[in-house]
């Protein structure tokens, strides 16, 4: 088969020929049809994850087809359209485990980090990390939703807002674009936010009833006067935006960071205690939250933009990504 691997930290992505590799027990093999390239990828890329193995084979937003079951597997069979995202899977025996909170087991496995990913033609994934794809969604599309889809709607499902509350997003990009059409579609009053006139057009296509433009004024004090924001979705990297942001919440409100960056927030507690405000982080989900998303997802409408490339310009794509200037994921193809 063919995969695309990195064979060093801050090495090339390398295209090269691998063994198809066989499912041990527990495991599901892959066929893998698409898989989008996002921008936690660069931990394998420049090696910033403690103690990763080379060679390594990115990608963890991988969708396609069951091609073979380990032993111990019964609830996955041959030609199920499937995905994996990030979550890996999970050891099943420690506290959060034992209560059923997944997500962040101790022992937890991480695609692409654990084991090999998706940019490749297959690919093996512990049976417990796999995802239903339903039918009535092309799998380039369903590639992006195993992370930025399910981090962004798994996000907003969980922050506390009824309909017909306040609901900004913070930032117009890869997560902000899918962040805005699912608050719409679960019915929130849904503010956008980003930098830039040029914006507004599109965010009202994606279902945003406003947009508040970052760069002429305190977008804190728009969602005052608009009455408070209920939740503050904010998934751009940047914790200057963020924190400004904080200003801008209503009573018991909470501001949820999904836009990873390493700069600390600059939030007072005299800024949060008044109106019980919450500060809280979210990172995707467990394959069960990707197939409520992909079938919200379905239901509603909802889709990715994105730009696609075939695996042997694997590298090319990479640097699309992270270039910033995709519309708005890129997810590559292995037909």
């Amino acid at each position: 088969m063919r995969v695309v691997q990195v064979a060093r930290p801050g090495g090339n992505l390398e295209l090269v020929q691998r063994p198809i590799p066989e499912p041990g027990r527990g495991q599901v093999r892959i066929k893998v049809e698409a898989c989008g390239i996002c921008h936690s990828d660069v931990l394998v890329k420049e090696g910033f994850w403690p103690g990763l193995q080379y060679p390594r084979v990115p990608g963890h937003e991988i969708a396609g087809r069951v091609d073979a079951v380990g032993p111990d597997v019964a609830q996955w069979k041959a030609g199920q359209r499937v995905g994996v995202g990030w979550h890996g899977g999970h050891c099943f025996i420690c506290d959060p485990c034992r209560r059923g909170d997944f997500i962040v087991c101790r022992n937890e496995k991480i695609t692409a980090l654990s084991f090999d990913g998706g940019y490749a033609e297959y690919m093996v994934a512990p049976a417990e990390a796999v995802a239903a794809i339903p039918d009535g969604l092309a799998v380039d599309e369903a590639a992006p939703l195993l992370c930025a889809g399910i981090t962004t709607y798994n996000a907003l499902r969980h922050a506390g807002a009824m309909p017909g509350d306040l609901v900004a997003v913070l930032g117009i990009g890869g997560l902000g674009h899918l962040g805005i059409q699912y608050a719409s579609q679960m019915g929130f009053r849904t503010i956008a936010i980003g930098r830039g006139a040029d914006k507004e057009s599109l965010t009202r296509k994606l279902g945003a009833h406003e947009y508040v433009n970052n760069s002429t004024g305190s977008a804190a004090a728009v969602l005052q006067k608009l009455g408070g924001a209920r939740v503050i979705l904010a998934t751009a990297p940047d914790s200057k935006s963020i924190s400004a942001l904080v200003d801008g919440l209503g009573p018991n409100g909470k501001l949820v960071a999904i836009g990873a960056s390493p700069e600390p927030l600059s939030i007072s507690p005299n800024q949060i205690l008044g109106q019980r405000l919450a500060i809280q982080g979210w990172a995707s989900g467990t394959a069960k939250d990707s197939e409520d998303t992909l079938q919200f997802t379905v239901l509603t409408g909802v889709r990715p933009m994105i730009e696609r490339y075939p695996l042997e310009k694997a590298a090319e794509a990479y640097e699309r990504m992270m270039s910033g200037k995709a519309t708005f994921r890129v997810v590559l193809t292995m037909g």
